[in-house]
């Protein structure tokens, strides 16, 4: 006979039955994005109403190139981790599935299309 505590059935099951993996992945991609984002936003700023060739010249160094490419993939971590965790709250049975399918699919694509752009402008 297995002598269980409440504690010890409940340890490591959340709602999604991953305990805290999806809260810490959160928390770590939030505080990058805290930090990465105003400094795309001031590079992306001054590039912003510049001729194309200005535009180009901005995302052809590494350092612009490199953040941008770590907003893009960060966010769209952040953004598929989120809409995970809501709708494994909200949804249930197979629309779930295919709702949790429907949005790490949408995040996949926004990154690999923005990916391609910054490379297609770095190149």
């Amino acid at each position: 006979m297995r002598y269980l505590t409440d504690r010890k059935r409940a340890v490591g099951k959340g709602a999604g039955h991953s305990g805290t993996e999806h809260h810490w992945y959160m928390q770590v991609s939030a505080v990058a994005l805290a930090f990465l984002l105003p400094v795309w936003v001031f590079i992306f700023g001054r590039a912003l109403g510049q001729g194309h060739e200005a535009v180009v010249a901005t995302f052809a160094r590494p350092f612009p190139a490199i953040v941008t490419g770590l907003v893009l993939f960060v966010s769209m971590r952040h953004f598929a981790k989120g809409a995970q965790m809501m709708i494994e709250d909200y949804a249930r049975g197979h629309v779930k599935k295919a709702l949790v399918i429907a949005a790490i699919s949408l995040s996949y694509v926004v990154m690999a299309t923005g990916l391609y752009a910054l490379v297609r402008i770095a190149l």
